[in-house]
């Protein structure tokens, strides 16, 4: 890691650190401040405990501003769909973490620099020094910069509709959801299922689909788009 490598992350943030060294703490992995005790070499390992609680709380009030209607199972889903470590070394692999980050020798033959684990960390040690340097402000700027383009399109690709009926239905106590597959038509490569969903034995709405499962999906949504009008 070199002063240019430095310069080139913070315009990567779009964030100056006033006390640059907090970043380079950032990108220290123990097995190279252990290597490097001499020099005073910090490792991120503090940082990353701070950086997890920082990035949890920006993605929860993320959430709570992008999807107003998203209920509470649902946003819990979601946040850890966010900060999983899947979605948080893809974002170290957009800031180039990997090039910036030092390791111990062994660790860097071993392809640390490419571990999603290590980057991961990396990106949560790099949230709570920016944090350290500046507040909550440009952390959730980054965040945003970084993570909302996931935001709509996780979930979207997660919503369950039987899972967000059931939580809705659950909201008052003794009531109960039940599928009924109420007729099947066409070839058996090609079968066409139609559902109903019911609360308590009262109709709420029916689906199609090509499968049973695909056809209570359907049934829920239209149960749920009927219920919240």
């Amino acid at each position: 890691m070199n002063e240019q490598q430095l310069i080139q992350l913070q315009s990567m943030l779009g964030y100056s650190f006033t006390d640059i060294s907090l970043l380079e703490a950032a990108l220290t992995h123990s097995s190279y401040a252990n290597e490097n005790k001499k020099t005073g070499a910090v490792c991120n390992e503090r940082l990353e405990f701070l950086g997890d609680s920082v990035l949890g709380m920006t993605v929860s009030a993320l959430i709570y501003k992008s999807l107003p209607d998203l209920p509470e199972g649902r946003m819990t889903r979601l946040r850890a769909e966010l900060v999983c470590e899947k979605s948080l070394a893809a974002v170290a692999g957009k800031l180039g973490l990997g090039d910036c980050i030092l390791l111990g020798r062994g660790e860097e033959k071993g392809g640390g620099s490419k571990r999603p684990s290590i980057l991961a960390d990396c990106v949560e040690a790099v949230l709570a020094a920016v944090y350290l340097d500046g507040g909550f402000e440009p952390v959730f700027r980054i965040i945003y910069e970084h993570l909302a383009p996931d935001l709509c399109a996780v979930a979207h690709e997660n919503t369950d509709y039987k899972t967000a009926l059931q939580e809705m239905i659950q909201i008052k106590p003794g009531r109960s959801l039940s599928y009924t597959t109420i007729s099947e038509s066409g070839p058996d490569h090609m079968k066409t299922f139609v559902v109903e969903v019911r609360c308590n034995g009262n109709y709420l709405a029916s689906g199609k689909g090509k499968s049973k499962k695909e056809a209570e999906r359907s049934a829920a949504k239209a149960a749920l788009e009927e219920i919240t009008g």
